[in-house]
C-alpha cells in the first residue's frame, strides 16, 4: 500500500499541492500533519510509522516535509527499511523500490555520517590547537583565587561548615571542595 505523508509548519499554509501530488503518485491513505519539522514528536507521522506494514510504500512530495535534519531523515527511513518499508520522495526522484533509488539513499547516508566525521575531527584538531596556545577548554570557574582564599579563611573558624561557606558563595558542596583542592595554602 502506497501511504503519503504530507506537513505544513502553520496554519495558514496550504498542504494541497502536496496532497495533489500525493493522490496523483497512487496514495491510498494520506497523514496531513500541522507542526514544525524540527521536532520528531508528530502525532500524524507517530501513527503513521504505527501503521505501516512491510511492503508498504511511503510518499511525500519533498524530503524537508518528512524532517528538517538530516540526521531524523535517515534515522526514520533506516526504520523503514527494518520494517520491509520502501520510500518515495517525489521531488528529490528518490525510490527504495529501486536499485537506483536504494543507491541514492546510501550515499545520502554516508555523505551524512562523512560530514559528521569531519565536524567531530575539526573539532578535536581546534581544541589541540587552542590547548598548545595554552587556552583551556571548559567553563569558567565559579570561584576565582580571591573566593577561594575568603572561603579558606572562613573555614578555619571552627563553627563554620562547608555548607554555610558554599551557600556564602552561591556553590554546591562539591564545586567548593574542588576549588580548595586546587589551591593549597
Amino acid at each position: 500500500m502506497k501511504i503519503g505523508y504530507a506537513r505544513v509548519s502553520t496554519d495558514e499554509q496550504s498542504d494541497s499541492s502536496q496532497l495533489d501530488a500525493l493522490l496523483e503518485a497512487g496514495c491510498e491513505r494520506v497523514y496531513q500533519e500541522i507542526g514544525s519539522g524540527k521536532s520528531r514528536l508528530r502525532p500524524e507521522l507517530e501513527r503513521m510509522i504505527d501503521s505501516l506494514r512491510a511492503g508498504d510504500v511511503v510518499v511525500v512530495q519533498r524530503l524537508d516535509r518528512l524532517g528538517r535534519s538530516l540526521k531524523d531523515l535517515i534515522e526514520l527511513l533506516d526504520g523503514f527499511k527494518k520494517q520491509d518499508v520502501q520510500f518515495i520522495s517525489l521531488n528529490e526522484n528518490i525510490d527504495t523500490t529501486t536499485a537506483v533509488g536504494e543507491l541514492a539513499f546510501h550515499m545520502i547516508g554516508s555523505i551524512a555520517q562523512f560530514e559528521r566525521r569531519l565536524i567531530s575531527e575539526r573539532t578535536k584538531a581546534g581544541l589541540a590547537a587552542a590547548r598548545a596556545r595554552g587556552r583551556k577548554g571548559g567553563r569558567k570557574a565559579k570561584l576565582n583565587v580571591t573566593d577561594i582564599r575568603k572561603a579558606q579563611a572562613m573555614l578555619l573558624a571552627p563553627d563554620v561548615t562547608k555548607t554555610e561557606v558554599a551557600e556564602h558563595f552561591g556553590v554546591s558542596r562539591p564545586t567548593l571542595n574542588k576549588a580548595l583542592n586546587k589551591i593549597v595554602v
